[in-house]
């Protein structure tokens, strides 16, 4: 079964920790006060560590936007407030749903 994107962030996280990685690094959700939401994921001591990924921008109205971005250290999304779930795909679209990574 696929999980849906919220399931494969989850997976993905625990894949992660590995009595290490989650001290120093991890995954950030916050809100913006435009409003919306912001999604940082460190790619650090990850399978996707060094994956970049050019800037997406979908801008449809005032709270239906989204954008996407990789530097290689982190995957980043801001989107309005009813988006979260679409940026959440975007990472596992970006992952190449890999539900299980490993170092």
């Amino acid at each position: 079964m696929i999980p849906d994107a919220l399931g494969f962030l989850q997976s993905w996280y625990a894949s992660c920790c590995d009595g290490d990685w989650e001290h120093g690094y991890g995954v950030k959700i916050g809100t913006l006060d435009n409003p919306g939401w912001h999604l940082k994921i460190n790619l650090v001591d990850t399978p996707l560590a060094g994956t970049p990924l050019d800037r997406l921008v979908v801008e449809r109205t005032d709270d239906d936007w989204l954008q996407v971005w990789s530097d290689g250290n982190h995957f980043q999304g801001a989107c309005g407030p009813l988006n979260l779930g679409e940026v959440l795909e975007a990472f596992r679209d970006f992952a190449g749903g890999a539900a299980s990574p490993s170092h």
